[in-house]
């Protein structure tokens, strides 16, 4: 299987751990992404990454391709998404308290009931995103593109 390689400084001060605290290795959730790539693109061997529950607090995860990714009530609190592709994934009930979002690609994502309090949101592409009943209180959307964005019950716009 070829290597894809992972962007420089993704998983720097990361703490990463499931529901039952079982631990996910910094190997491990390289494997994830390169897995999902493969899937992304068809390939055998592939498989869409599931961090749903995971403990990704903190984590660098900059320019990451998280494209079509289950990130369901995942803890990113903290960690930094700037950059990154996160075109349909999934982040229902997901914490992203204060998050680095600036630049990322959230295009059509569903962020159903996610915790976006104080989250930074500078020029992030949310075009079609599903923000029902997000809590945004305080984040930062200056030029964010929330055009076709759902908006039904968010808190704090």
């Amino acid at each position: 299987m070829d290597k894809f390689p992972i962007p420089d400084g993704v998983f720097l001060n990361w703490n990463v751990s499931r529901k039952k605290y079982k631990p996910i290795s910094s190997s491990e959730i390289e494997e994830i992404l390169q897995r999902h790539e493969l899937w992304l693109i068809g390939a055998s061997g592939g498989k869409r990454a599931d961090l749903s529950d995971a403990d990704l607090s903190g984590a660098d995860l900059s320019g990451a391709n998280l494209r079509k990714a289950n990130l369901r009530w995942a803890d990113l609190s903290g960690a930094d998404l700037s950059n990154a592709n996160l075109s349909w994934a999934s982040f229902n009930g997901a914490n992203l308290y204060l998050a680095d979002l600036s630049w990322a690609n959230l295009f059509g994502a569903d962020l159903t009931n996610a915790d976006l309090t104080g989250v930074y949101l500078f020029n992030a592409h949310l075009f079609r995103a599903n923000l029902s009943y997000a809590d945004m209180r305080g984040a930062d959307l200056s030029g964010a593109d929330l055009s076709g964005a759902k908006l039904t019950g968010v808190k704090g716009l």
